[in-house]
C-alpha cells in the first residue's frame, strides 16, 4: 500500500466511523504512528480531516456528509449541555425556528413544554417530536426530503420561509470559521438556512467545538450575522474571544 492508498484508507475509515485513532491506525495499517500523523497532517492540509489529540475526524464536504443517525452517537453529552444552554436564550420569543440536525433536536426537547410557541422547522424528526405538545404550534416546511438528515429543502421551503418574521432561530452548521462564516456541504440546505437568517430577528448558533475552524462548500451566513454562539468548553477560551470580537456573545458550557 503506497502513501496515497494509505491516506485514502484512513479517510474512508474516518468517514465510516466518525473518527480515527493514531495508535489503532498504526496497528491496522502496519506503519509507525509517526507515519500516520504525517498522513493525517496531509489530509488536514487538503481540508479532508481535522486533527484532534490522538486522532482526527472527517470534515464534511460537497461529496461527503454524515447522516443524522451518525450524529446522534458523537459527543452526545456535550450536545445535551449545549442544547440546554441554548434553550435558556429563548427570552420573550413567540416564534422559533429549529434547524435540521441532532443538536437542534435536543434544543427542541429542552424548550419549556408549557410555553406557548410557534415552532417552524425543516426537520421531520423535530416536527414529529413537538407535534404532541398542546402548547406548541408546529409548522413543517414543505419541499424535498433529504434522506441523510430527514429535512426538507428546495424552493417550497424557501418560499414558505419568505412569508414569515421569526423571533428567534436556532441554527446549526457543518462548519463555522471566522474567515468563511457558517457553511454546509449542500447548496439546497444552504439556501434554506440563508433564508432563515434573512427572516429571523435573532440568530443563535449551537454546535460542538469540532465545528469551529472548519469550512464546507456553501456559506449561508457570516459570523457577524449571529447574535449568540453556544458551544462546549473544549473550544479554547482564546478562540471563543476571537469569535466574540466579530459580534456574537459566545457561551462555553
Amino acid at each position: 500500500m503506497n502513501a496515497a492508498e494509505r491516506r485514502q484508507r484512513i479517510l474512508t475509515l474516518a468517514r465510516d466511523h466518525g473518527s480515527v485513532d493514531v495508535q489503532k491506525l498504526s496497528v491496522e495499517l502496519a506503519v509507525a504512528p509517526e507515519t500516520v500523523r504525517r498522513d493525517l497532517h496531509r489530509l488536514e492540509q487538503q481540508g479532508l480531516v481535522r486533527r484532534t489529540h490522538g486522532g482526527a475526524y472527517p470534515v464534511e464536504t460537497a461529496r461527503f456528509e454524515t447522516t443524522l443517525d451518525t450524529r446522534t452517537t458523537r459527543l452526545v453529552t456535550e450536545k445535551r449541555r449545549i442544547a440546554a444552554a441554548a434553550a435558556q436564550l429563548l427570552g420573550d420569543a413567540e416564534s422559533v425556528f429549529i434547524d435540521e440536525g441532532y443538536t437542534p433536536q435536543l434544543i427542541a426537547e429542552a424548550l419549556p413544554a408549557e410555553r406557548a410557541l410557534t415552532v417552524v422547522t425543516a426537520s421531520l424528526d423535530t416536527a414529529a417530536m413537538l407535534a404532541g405538545s398542546s402548547a406548541t404550534t408546529v409548522l413543517l416546511l414543505g419541499g424535498r426530503v433529504r434522506g441523510r438528515t430527514r429535512a426538507t429543502v428546495d424552493h417550497w421551503a424557501i418560499e414558505m420561509l419568505a412569508g414569515f418574521v421569526i423571533d428567534l432561530a436556532f441554527v446549526g452548521a457543518n462548519g463555522i470559521s471566522r474567515e468563511h462564516g457558517l457553511t454546509t456541504p449542500d447548496p439546497a440546505v444552504a439556501a434554506v438556512k440563508a433564508q432563515v437568517v434573512a427572516v429571523s430577528r435573532r440568530i443563535v448558533f449551537a454546535g460542538v467545538h469540532t465545528k469551529f475552524g472548519a469550512s464546507s462548500f456553501c456559506r449561508f451566513a457570516h459570523v457577524t450575522d449571529v447574535d449568540s454562539i453556544v458551544t462546549d468548553a473544549a473550544l479554547p477560551a482564546s478562540e471563543a474571544h476571537r469569535y466574540s470580537l466579530l459580534g456574537p456573545v459566545v457561551q462555553r458550557v
